[in-house]
């Protein structure tokens, strides 16, 4: 049966959810857009799948998941021995993961999300970017990120030598960090973070996902 992925290329979740797809080589799948800017997910219908009216949502049968964590990690349970080991292959390779999507969820995205929005998703629509708010998550997110770079002096990827969704989880935001909102700086002035962020940015699945925009 035909996955449906309710969402929109230019959306970062999405983003999320479609290259765990591509890392799966999962092909039997729909792409149903969501025009966000005709408020479509606040529509009675989509609602109706995500009480919360967020992209995006992923339908499998009778199963509706939203969350893109959630929904990636259903994926990776699903399709399991498909593709690329997303989850690892031993109980640690797992507990690592899991450890490290945390991170990413918990201490990562808050500050990266809000500098994002703040940046780039808030002029879209006529917010005015709130430059203290920038400065007090930059500040936050350096911190982090000197984690990160003594993590990865010591670890090719998140979780050990393999990529995994703990590492695919950082793409699309980090993409929007260093391309869009202009903070490259941020990744660029820590060298194992840039030499990770290289290694993983540049995969063929992301920039198939990337491509999705220009359709």
């Amino acid at each position: 049966m035909t996955l449906i992925v309710h969402g929109a290329p230019y959306s970062t979740c999405t983003q999320r959810v479609l290259t765990t797809l591509a890392e799966l080589n999962v092909e039997d799948y729909k792409l149903e857009l969501v025009d966000l800017s005709k408020g479509a997910h606040k529509g009675p219908d989509f609602v109706k799948l995500q009480p919360f009216g967020q992209i995006p949502v992923l339908q499998d049968g009778d199963i509706t998941i939203f969350e893109s964590r959630a929904i990636v990690r259903y994926l990776c349970e699903k399709f399991a021995g498909h593709g690329t080991p997303l989850l690892g292959k031993t109980v640690k390779d797992k507990a690592l993961v899991s450890q490290w999507l945390e991170v990413e969820s918990q201490n990562y995205n808050p500050a990266t999300a809000t500098i994002v929005f703040e940046k780039v998703f808030g002029p879209m629509f006529g917010k005015p970017c709130d430059d203290a708010v920038v400065a007090a998550q930059t500040a936050k997110l350096e911190k982090t990120l000197d984690v990160y770079e003594a993590h990865l002096a010591k670890s090719k990827f998140l979780a050990g030598d393999f990529f995994s969704l703990a590492d695919l989880s950082h793409l699309p935001y980090t993409n929007m960090l260093v391309y869009a909102a202009g903070k490259s700086d941020l990744i660029t002035s820590r060298p194992h973070v840039s030499a990770w962020w290289n290694a993983i940015s540049q995969r063929p699945t992301f920039q198939k996902v990337l491509a999705l925009q220009k359709h």
